[in-house]
């Protein structure tokens, strides 16, 4: 089955360059490539900051698009992994994944996923 570890962040100002945030980004990376060897990675991505994002909505037939997610939300997606793996072991490499940033994550099942 494929899952989808969802990393968040709570603003722009997230990223600070710290040793710190650098420690997590290099440990993150030894996860990716562990995962790319065992033949579990599917994809992986840190996303730019939220106030470069667009929001891109159909009205009236026509598309939309403006500046931003302007939502309330406290968090934002930070980043993902996808995943190949069994339940127990999707839960295990969340699990990592939560160490590595200090954080929770959410872990989701696919429903529609190419094999």
């Amino acid at each position: 089955m494929k899952y989808l570890v969802l990393i968040f962040g709570d603003t722009d100002s997230s990223w600070t360059g710290s040793t710190d945030d650098v420690a997590e980004i290099r440990s993150l990376t030894d996860l990716k490539l562990a995962l790319t060897a065992s033949g579990e990675l599917v994809s992986s991505e840190g996303l730019d900051f939220p106030s470069s994002g667009k929001t891109v909505q159909i009205r009236d037939g026509v598309r939309v698009v403006t500046d931003g997610p302007y939502g309330e939300a406290k968090e934002q997606i930070a980043g993902f992994f996808m995943i190949d793996a069994t339940d127990e072991r999707a839960q295990e490499i969340a699990g990592q994944v939560a160490a590595i940033i200090g954080d929770r994550v959410e872990l989701r099942e696919t429903l529609l996923s190419a094999p």
